[in-house]
């Protein structure tokens, strides 16, 4: 992890590593929340203000009254 926070690329560590994919590499990627959320901080569009999306109220209140059992169960019916 230490070297991909210093920025090394991860089919190198992957390489280093002995792994015989990249994809064996990446599991360890998802793992680093810290690095996903220097990620997610490089990726604001332009124009929008820098921080973390707040749902209004409205939004929170309509999610949380909805029937997720009978949205699935209606899905693969």
């Amino acid at each position: 992890m230490r070297l991909l926070q210093a920025g090394v690329d991860i089919s190198v560590i992957a390489l280093w590593l002995g792994h015989e994919a990249i994809e064996t590499a990446q599991i360890y990627v998802h793992a680093d929340l810290a690095l996903k959320e220097r990620a997610l901080a490089r990726t604001t569009p332009i124009g929008a203000a820098p921080g973390r999306y707040r749902p209004p109220d409205e939004l929170l209140a309509f999610l949380e009254g909805c029937d997720y059992a009978d949205w699935s169960s209606s899905k693969s019916a």
